[in-house]
């Protein structure tokens, strides 16, 4: 029977602990990607019949599972796996430190864009490997790859891994098929590992194609990994778990072998049943989640044109995250984000995603309609302002 979900529906979500509703004031958060809407409900009751079993044991991936991650992948991107190359590990960042420490060594250079998802950097240096960034080129409101200026930077400094975002973050390109074959051609040819993060392929929105990398890495399946999970998907990033999916079985080894270095190849009981369950039986509620965020970003975007022009906006492509170019309303980076959070409105700095992020916020448009109004009027009085309308004079 068909379920329709009330994405209008307001939870509080204070003082439970939320990440993004920290706040003791009355500030509306649009930032961390994180949605507002509660989860499917086919997750909700099956978490509820593993409680109400009464025993909450070790656990190992069961063969359900592992078809639901099979058929999913493979009906929806022609990603077709075998149960072998699929490895569990609690989250993508975490993985991103693993496929670090299984192609590169310490001191070796690793390749990332700007801007990128903010671990992408500080895990890089964080391991002592050698941060080396490309700039995306944006034209026409589009980020691009500058293939040039990646080949160049990949010779210059014997680049051993190229950490990639598909969907891009903050970005929200979807990288087509033929950027990702001349990627991938560039990366053969200098004998770079790929690691592409695809945690928001499953919010890829209308008129967009989603492309896994790993399928088009024939006869260089070795040196490349896609990392993925059901958390940004299906809303259940509290329950920790994601995939790493390779399809060369020395590479497999290699992973699997350092993961248990560290003891971080299992995951925990609730994390299992919430994938199979959102693998088997979320579709419904991720096609009206998918329905409301691009509502809500027509919305976003139709306020922006009619209250703060100067704003340039970078439609996504996938998730509920809008790229927001500021400039023309601050010259300082500090100054943008407090003057919003004074407003009693904040969005995720982008300064925080490398250079190319400068005078640019991310506003999450993942929450019910009336919160989203009531932040984009926040926006509007705070950047409306004498104090950021003096940069228009100078």
């Amino acid at each position: 029977m068909l379920v329709l979900y009330n994405f209008d529906e307001i939870i509080d979500r204070c003082n439970t602990g939320s990440f993004k509703w920290h706040y003791t004031d009355e500030t509306i958060p649009l930032w961390v990607a994180d949605m507002d809407f509660k989860a499917a409900q086919p997750i909700l009751a099956a978490i509820e019949q593993v409680t109400q079993h009464g025993i909450l044991g070790y656990t190992v991936p069961t063969e359900p599972l592992y078809q639901a991650i099979i058929d999913w992948h493979g009906s929806r991107y022609d990603l077709w796996l075998d149960q072998q190359d699929i490895l569990f590990s609690p989250g993508v960042v975490p993985s991103l430190v693993l496929m670090m420490k299984v192609f590169t060594e310490v001191g070796d250079a690793v390749l990332i864009n700007d801007p990128i998802y903010t671990p992408f950097m500080t895990k890089v240096l964080d391991n002592d490997r050698k941060l080396v960034t490309s700039a995306l080129q944006e034209v026409e409101g589009r980020y691009h790859l500058d293939l040039v200026d990646i080949e160049a930077k990949i010779i210059e400094h014997k680049v051993k891994l190229y950490l990639f975002c598909n969907p891009h973050n903050p970005g929200g390109r979807v990288w087509t098929a033929d950027e990702l074959e001349a990627l991938l051609f560039i990366c053969k040819k200098h004998d770079v590992a790929i690691v592409s993060d695809e945690i928001h392929q499953d919010l890829t929105l209308s008129g967009h194609t989603f492309t896994p990398f790993l399928t088009l890495a024939k006869d260089y399946e070795h040196k490349v990994v896609n990392l993925t999970s059901m958390t940004k998907t299906f809303n259940i990033a509290g329950i920790k778990g994601s995939m790493i999916f390779a399809k060369d079985s020395g590479l497999l080894s290699k992973i699997n072998q350092q993961q248990r270095l560290s003891d971080e190849h299992e995951l925990n009981l609730f994390a299992y049943t919430a994938m199979r369950s959102a693998y088997e039986q979320g579709d419904e509620w991720l096609a009206q989640a998918l329905t409301y965020i691009e509502a809500n970003i027509d919305l976003t975007l139709q306020f922006l044109e009619e209250h703060l022009p100067k704003i340039k906006v970078m439609r996504p492509e996938a998730s509920y995250l809008i790229w927001l170019d500021c400039s023309a309303y601050a010259q300082d980076d500090q100054m943008l984000y407090d003057k919003l959070r004074a407003a009693k409105v904040e969005l995720s700095a982008g300064i925080k995603y490398g250079g190319e992020g400068h005078l640019k916020m991310r506003l999450n448009v993942a929450c019910p309609k009336a919160l989203l109004i009531e932040g984009l009027n926040r926006m509007q009085t705070a950047l409306n302002s004498d104090v950021f309308n003096i940069v228009d004079s100078i």
